[in-house]
C-alpha cells in the first residue's frame, strides 16, 4: 500500500495565460503567486483547464518548468502528462519527473480509446516510468470513456498509483470507488466544482478546481469546514455557488479566463478552437466576479 497524499483541500487546475498567441510567463508566474498566498494547495499544470491539446511539446515543458522553479517547493506541483499515446505519457512523464514535478496526473486515453485492460496496462506503463506518484484522471465527458471502478481498484494496488481525480459526475461512482478502495490508501479528489461539498463529506480528499484559480482560499476554508463537521461548511459552499455556476456557463476554460484576465493574469485569449464568451456573457461573468469581490455576493 501506498500511504502518500499529495494534498488536501484544494488543488488549481491552471490556466494557461497568452498574450498575442504566446504564453505570457510573467503572467503566469503572477498568478502562481497569487494562488499560493490565498492557500492553493496544489497547483496542476499542463492539464485541460490550461489548454494542453493546443500547447506545443516545448511550450509544455517551459510552462512545467516555470512552475516548479517559481513554486519553489511551496506547494506540490503536479504535472498532467497524460496523452493517448502510452509512449509521449512516458516521455512528458520522465520530463516531469527530470524537472522536478512532485506527482503526475493522467487522463484516460481519449479518440483512439481503449478496452478496460489496455487502459490497465496504458497506466502501469506510465506509473513504472517514473517514481512520482499518479493520480488517475476520469473525466468521460472528455474523453469519450471511463475507468471502470474495478479497473480502478486493480490499479489502486500499484505502488505509484495513489489517486483518482474523479470528474464523472455521478456520486454514485463515487461511493463505489471509495468502498473498492478503502483497503488502500488511495486517495479521491474531485474534478467537479459544484459537487465538492458533497463528494468531499463522503470522504474525498479535495478538488482539483477550475474556479480555484479565483477563489482557492475560500474553497480551502469550505473543505476545512467539512473536515471539521462544521454545520456551517454548507452555507459557507453555497456562498461560492455563483462563480462555480460562472465558470460553467461555457466550455472550460472559456469562462474562467475572462476572469483570471480581469485580474490581470495575461489577455483575454483562448486558442482555437476554443474561442471567447460573447460580449453580454463576458461581462456577466466579469460582473459576477466583480460582485463577488466586492462582497455583494455573500
Amino acid at each position: 500500500m501506498n500511504d502518500t497524499i499529495i494534498f488536501e483541500g484544494i488543488g488549481v487546475a491552471m490556466t494557461t495565460p497568452f498574450a498575442d498567441d504566446t504564453v505570457d510567463h510573467a503572467a503566469f508566474r503572477r498568478h502562481i503567486e497569487y494562488l499560493i498566498e490565498n492557500n492553493a494547495q496544489a497547483l496542476i499544470i499542463n492539464g485541460t483547464t490550461g489548454e494542453s491539446p493546443t500547447l506545443d511539446g516545448e511550450e509544455m515543458r517551459v510552462l512545467l518548468k516555470t512552475a516548479v522553479e517559481t513554486v519553489s517547493g511551496r506547494v506540490p506541483v503536479i504535472a498532467g502528462t497524460g496523452t493517448n499515446s502510452t509512449r509521449t505519457t512516458i516521455e512528458h512523464s520522465k520530463y516531469a519527473a527530470e524537472v522536478g514535478a512532485d506527482a503526475l496526473m493522467l487522463i484516460t486515453p481519449y479518440y483512439n480509446k481503449s478496452s478496460q485492460r489496455g487502459l490497465y496496462e496504458h497506466f502501469v506503463k506510465a506509473a513504472e516510468s517514473t517514481d512520482l506518484p499518479v493520480i488517475l484522471y476520469n473525466v468521460p465527458g472528455r474523453t469519450g470513456m471511463t475507468i471502470e471502478p474495478e479497473t480502478v481498484e486493480k490499479l489502486s494496488s500499484h505502488q505509484n498509483i495513489v489517486g483518482l481525480k474523479d470528474a464523472v459526475g455521478d456520486l454514485e461512482y463515487t461511493k463505489t470507488i471509495l468502498e473498492l478502495t478503502r483497503d488502500q490508501d488511495f486517495i479521491l479528489y474531485s474534478g467537479n466544482d459544484d459537487n465538492m461539498h458533497e463528494f468531499c463529506k463522503m470522504g474525498g480528499k479535495g478538488l482539483i478546481s477550475v474556479v480555484g484559480n479565483i477563489i482557492p482560499g475560500e474553497l480551502q476554508e469550505v473543505y476545512e469546514s467539512i473536515q471539521q463537521n462544521d454545520p456551517a461548511s454548507h452555507e459557507q459552499f453555497d456562498k461560492l455557488m455563483p462563480m462555480i455556476e460562472a465558470v460553467q456557463v461555457d466550455v472550460n476554460p472559456i469562462p474562467v479566463k475572462a476572469m483570471t484576465s480581469a485580474l490581470g493574469f495575461g489577455n483575454y485569449e483562448l486558442r482555437l478552437p476554443l474561442v471567447p464568451l460573447e460580449s453580454e456573457m463576458h461581462k456577466k461573468v466579469v460582473d459576477t466576479l466583480k460582485d463577488f469581490k466586492e462582497g455583494s455576493l455573500v
